[in-house]
């Protein structure tokens, strides 16, 4: 399809902004997935066409953090490849399964993730509990949120969060490192199925993915730079986003009728 080229330039700017929210709290895809469709790009292609521009975005930070010494990819590969497989077979089912269930259960765990982090009085490592191992994060959590990002998706990076400070014990900051690679895992396992059936708009996707990686290098430097401080109310308030827009199209009507 042909796209202005001032249109281009508007989803390079909204792809630097989800880039750089991504590599802090999740929730890009609220910015990007809309401004496609606003664009005029049919469902199914801006679906793939997101997968593709923030592929890129998860990559830059993951690249990031792993420079800078905040993530061991050996310590990490079993859950890589956990994430992967799940993801993977998360995109190849959604082709053949009704997503709508999880559309109903994922604004509620969203809500909770929110009110986790609100309420919380600190989010730091907690030498009090026997973390779990890495072997069964990687096979429970790495599996299942890696289907779940393949099958549906919103709130990925959020929920790999959470899992992270409160089954791994890791600080917010740590957590966030190791969240954007295995959300660079599964967007990338299912951007591979997207690939394979043609759909990605190439000269949409690849403007959007510098945009991206532009934008998830800075949100990068600003989690290790700031930690908690920034990471803590984006975490809450991108949750809570996503858990109202989701509510929102789902009882659109039912709202609409009380006001």
């Amino acid at each position: 399809m042909e796209v202005s080229l001032e249109i281009l330039a508007l989803l390079f700017l909204v792809a630097g902004a989800a880039g750089f929210i991504d590599a802090m709290a999740g929730g890009g895809g609220l910015l990007t997935l809309p401004a496609l469709l606003a664009a005029g790009v049919p469902p199914a292609q801006a679906l793939a066409t997101n997968k593709l521009q923030s592929s890129f975005g998860s990559f830059s930070a993951s690249l990031y953090f792993v420079r800078h010494g905040l993530v061991n990819l050996k310590e990490m590969a079993f859950a890589i490849v956990c994430t992967y497989i799940g993801a993977a077979t998360g995109a190849e089912l959604v082709q053949r399964i009704d997503a709508s269930v999880l559309t109903t259960l994922i604004p509620g765990l969203l809500i909770a993730i929110s009110l986790y982090f609100l309420l919380a009085p600190q989010t730091r490592k907690n030498v009090d509990k026997k973390p779990l191992s890495p072997i069964w994060f990687a096979l429970i959590i790495g599996t299942c949120v890696g289907f779940y990002d393949g099958f549906f998706g919103p709130g990925t990076g959020s929920i790999f969060t959470v899992c992270f400070v409160l089954l791994g014990h890791f600080s917010l900051v740590e957590a966030t490192a190791r969240t954007k690679i295995l959300n660079f895992t599964s967007n990338f396992a299912a951007l591979t199925f997207f690939l394979i059936a043609g759909l990605p708009i190439w000269k949409i996707g690849l403007v959007m993915a510098v945009g991206q990686f532009i934008g998830g290098r800075l949100g990068a430097k600003v989690v290790i730079a700031k930690g908690q401080k920034w990471i803590r109310p984006l975490v809450i308030t991108m949750s809570m986003v996503m858990a109202i827009k989701l509510l929102w199209e789902q009882h659109q009507q039912w709202f609409l009728s009380i006001f």
